[in-house]
C-alpha cells in the first residue's frame, strides 16, 4: 500500500476486539456487524487464532452517525492501494468501500469499517449483488448483543484468495455449518467459483 509522511504507517495496527468495538457503538441503532476472521471466532465462542484487525460494515448512508460514534478516531479511505483523509463533513464517494479508522492518542489503527451499499433488510454479497438473503438471517447476535455475519457468507468473501488463514478458518467452521447453510454456500461457489475445492468439501 502506497503512504507518505502525512499518513499514519499502515503497519500500526492494535485493534480493538468485539467487545470494544461493540462497546464504542452501543449507543447506534443502525444496522452494523462484525465480518471477517473475527465474526468466525465470536461464532466458535473463542479466539482460535490472531487478528491483525478487526473488520466491520455499515450501511453507506449511515457513515456519519458511525463517525459521531467513533469519537477521537480519524477516518482514512483505502482506495486502489493508498490511504487518503476522509475530511469531516463529507461523505465518502459511492466507489469508496472500505475505510481505516485512526486513534491518534495511541498512534494505532483500531478498525477496518466496510461500507454496504444493501438496504436495511436485504444482505447483498457487494461481488454478486444477484446473491441476498434477508439480513435477518445473515446478522447473528451473541448473547451480549455483539452483531456478527452469518459464518457461511464470512467463507463465501474468503473463497475467493483462499490465503493460509483462509484456509485454516474454512477447515474450523466446515464442520460446525448447518446442512442448509452448507447448501447455500455450496451452491454460491459454484457459481462464483466452478471448481472451487471447498465445494467438493461441502
Amino acid at each position: 500500500m502506497i503512504n507518505n509522511e502525512n499518513i499514519p504507517d499502515e503497519n500500526d495496527w492494535e485493534a480493538w476486539d468485539p467487545d470494544e468495538l461493540s462497546e464504542r457503538l452501543q449507543q447506534v441503532v443502525r444496522p452494523w456487524c462484525v465480518v471477517g476472521g473475527w465474526a468466525l471466532d465470536i461464532w466458535h465462542g473463542q479466539k482460535t487464532r490472531e487478528h491483525e484487525d478487526i473488520e466491520f460494515t455499515v450501511l453507506r448512508e449511515d457513515f456519519s452517525e458511525f463517525r459521531a460514534a467513533l469519537s477521537g478516531i480519524v477516518f482514512y479511505v483505502v482506495e486502489d492501494g493508498t490511504l487518503k483523509l476522509q475530511h469531516e463533513g463529507i461523505q465518502p464517494d459511492e466507489s469508496v468501500n472500505q475505510i481505516w479508522c485512526y486513534e491518534p492518542v495511541s498512534g494505532r489503527w483500531k478498525a477496518d469499517m466496510m461500507l454496504e451499499s444493501a438496504g436495511e433488510q436485504n444482505w447483498i454479497y457487494k461481488r454478486d449483488p444477484a446473491i441476498s438473503r434477508p439480513r435477518s438471517e445473515m446478522v447473528l447476535l451473541t448473547e451480549k448483543g455483539i452483531p456478527y455475519l452469518n459464518p457461511s457468507a464470512v467463507l463465501l468473501f474468503k473463497a475467493k484468495c483462499c490465503r493460509p488463514k483462509d484456509l485454516l478458518d474454512f477447515s474450523r467452521a466446515e464442520p460446525k455449518l448447518s446442512a442448509s447453510e452448507k447448501h447455500w454456500l455450496k451452491g454460491c461457489l459454484m457459481k462464483l467459483h466452478p471448481g472451487h475445492a471447498w465445494a467438493e468439501v461441502l
